[in-house]
């Protein structure tokens, strides 16, 4: 965690990173394992989705070929269900880190971000490494099979901190601050990965208990 985290330390004083990529990188890191965990989630809630099946059909070649059309069918309207469902996720969800684009324009929308880009495979393969970190430790992470109540504590859980990680990256606005901010975030993240329990106990109270919380019946 602390490596992850210091990686733009390093970039900056040692490889001589911009303050932009420095600031990318922990958006970026971010924003691929919010993406990363809704992404693994995705199959278990369209499959109970689903209703369930009136009763057996019978084993006739017209019955085998209706139920192939309709099998057929349901592949295609559930792929497009679940590239919605996706998609619809990501940006609601990931709302935050798309907001700290508004003071971070500067930044990660410069000249200085898009040359270093272009310009440095190894760049590529580091966020390329980060990004198959993530899907990797979501998809091992069992959100497929957990019960609904252990699987909302650890959805919750672990967005939660990555919301967190978002609205602190707003410190990083001042684009003179940032080769000072850059350290401080990596020493909060770290704080984060390391005590998760005392930062959602501070903000959202009992950590033990965040699978309580019911949208619907507002409790």
């Amino acid at each position: 965690m602390l490596g992850r985290n210091l990686i733009p330390v390093v970039g900056i004083y040692v490889f001589g990173w911009s303050a932009a990529l420095a600031v990318f990188n922990y958006w970026f890191d971010g924003l691929v394992a919010l993406v990363a965990i809704i992404t693994a989630m995705v199959p278990r809630a369209i499959r109970e989705s689903q209703p369930g099946m009136a009763g057996p059909l019978r084993k006739t070649k017209a019955w085998e070929t209706d139920d192939g059309a309709r099998k057929q069918g349901s592949l295609v309207k559930n792929v497009a269900g679940g590239v919605l469902t996706w998609v619809v996720l990501v940006i609601v969800v990931g709302l935050p880190y798309w907001i700290v684009l508004i003071p971070l324009h500067s930044l990660l929308f410069g000249p200085e971000l898009r040359r270093a880009l272009v310009e440095s495979p190894a760049l590529w393969f580091t966020f390329g490494s980060l990004a198959a970190g993530h899907f990797w430790k979501a998809f091992r992470s069992g959100y497929d099979t957990m019960p609904d109540n252990e699987l909302k504590q650890r959805v919750r859980w672990d967005i939660y901190l990555l919301i967190l990680r978002a609205v602190s990256m707003f410190f990083m606005a001042s684009y003179g601050l940032a080769l000072i901010m850059v350290p401080l975030m990596a020493l909060v993240l770290t704080y984060f990965e390391i005590w998760p329990d005392r930062v959602l106990g501070a903000v959202f109270g009992d950590p033990k208990r965040l699978w309580e919380y019911d949208p619907e019946k507002g409790k």
